[in-house]
């Protein structure tokens, strides 16, 4: 797979890229990821890739021919199976929508910035827009940074055990089961024995059981369909 990430602070996205698993995943050649300076397309030499918005009102908005610009250069150098927009007011990041983009070959970020981009960005480059909670940031450099990470970790050969990930909350639309280590005692408090037995059908059962037990209690929302 390759990623690549247009935004206007490169050194703000990058350091979620060198450390951990994704940077094991880049070391090992599983996945590609290019970081694009937007103001390498600036419309001036003071770097201009921004302007007061149409109307009036606070807030500056990128510019679409900057934009443009780069999502055409990289366009003619490979297709691509999405080009997306981290915006707040789009669609809220699942994990459906992770496994689905993992499958894909290329993709490009766009990370918003000041007030967002010009609507005609969005009308006629974007293909698809995620947001990653209700909530606005300064930038969507960590919001797709939370992307990148949610959609490598689940490319095959990434996770050292690739069954880890069939196993997180709300691959299955439940919460994960709590998990327990050593010690088995601690301070008072006991792992569950079922989880001691070796008994691993009614260990697989009680996880089970619990994730639906969480699920219900923290976010029954997901059991609505």
């Amino acid at each position: 797979m390759r990623i690549d990430i247009i935004t206007v602070s490169p050194e703000l996205i990058k350091s979620p890229f060198e450390y951990s698993i994704i940077k094991r995943a880049i070391d090992k050649k599983l996945v590609e990821v290019h970081f694009h300076d937007l103001r390498t397309y600036a419309l001036n030499d003071y770097g201009k890739i921004d302007d007061y918005q149409f109307g009036g009102g606070a807030g500056m908005v990128l510019m679409i021919e900057p934009i443009d610009k780069c999502i055409s250069k990289l366009k003619l150098e490979r297709n691509y199976d999405e080009i997306i927009y981290m915006t707040p007011d789009a669609p809220t990041l699942n994990q459906q929508t992770a496994n689905t983009l993992s499958l894909k070959e290329n993709i490009i970020i766009l990370c918003g910035h000041y007030k967002g981009v010009d609507q005609r960005v969005r009308d006629m480059l974007i293909t698809k827009e995620i947001s990653i909670g209700d909530y606005v940031l300064s930038g969507g450099e960590l919001g797709a940074a939370v992307l990148c990470d949610a959609v490598i970790r689940l490319i095959p050969g990434v996770l050292g055990d690739e069954t880890s990930a069939l196993t997180d909350s709300f691959q299955d639309d439940l919460l994960s089961p709590p998990v327990y280590t050593r010690p088995s005692e601690y301070k008072g408090l006991k792992a569950p024995e079922i989880l001691l037995s070796g008994n691993f059908p009614k260990i697989e059962e009680w996880r089970n059981e619990k994730a639906l037990e969480r699920t219900k209690k923290i976010r029954p929302d997901l059991l609505e369909d």
